[in-house]
């Protein structure tokens, strides 16, 4: 069940209109600055808490995507008692060179966090290098899932999208 506060102050704080370029190369006329309600700790708080009932029997490690993913799985990690892994867009190419900074992820069930999804293509991304690495990668959260309502813009790599809200809950929120 949507949380229509939740949904309201979340687009209150981060709906921006104009024209805007989004990592898929699509053209929006809205964009959902995540950064806004990710930097403001009683609103990254409240999508930490929603995001607790969504989080998978079995998880072991909370992967965090680059950069905007990163702070909820914090937040998150700190509510459900978990390890977070910090998961690059690429490895680094010095020092460890690794791709997931924390714990090692060979044979662990992963649970991906991430801030806003539309094609998952960051996402489709992460899944596939850390599945590399021995991983077992199966599920991403997401605060707001933009991708077309009742599709799943994951299923070619076999990943349940669970998001604590849609475009539709937030296109709602500013309707009433």
């Amino acid at each position: 069940m949507t949380d229509a506060s939740l949904a309201r102050d979340i687009d209150a704080c981060c709906r921006l209109t104009g024209e805007f370029t989004l990592r898929s190369g699509q053209v929006s006329h809205e964009y959902f600055d995540k950064y806004l309600f990710e930097s403001d700790p009683a609103l990254l708080a409240r999508v930490a808490d929603a995001m607790v009932g969504l989080l998978p029997e079995g998880t072991e490690l909370l992967g965090g995507l680059e950069m905007g993913g990163i702070p909820i799985a914090t937040a998150l990690a700190a509510r459900v008692s978990l390890p977070a892994l910090f998961v690059r867009k690429q490895a680094k190419e010095y020092g460890t060179c690794k791709l997931a900074e924390g714990p090692a992820v060979e044979g662990r069930r992963v649970t991906l966090v991430e801030d806003v999804i539309t094609t998952g293509g960051a996402v489709r991304d992460a899944t596939r290098a850390l599945r590399e690495a021995g991983a077992v990668v199966e599920t991403v959260l997401c605060a707001i899932d933009r991708s077309p309502a009742g599709e799943n813009p994951l299923a070619d790599v076999r990943l349940e999208v669970r998001p604590v809200l849609t475009k539709a809950d937030l296109d709602a929120a500013r309707e009433s």
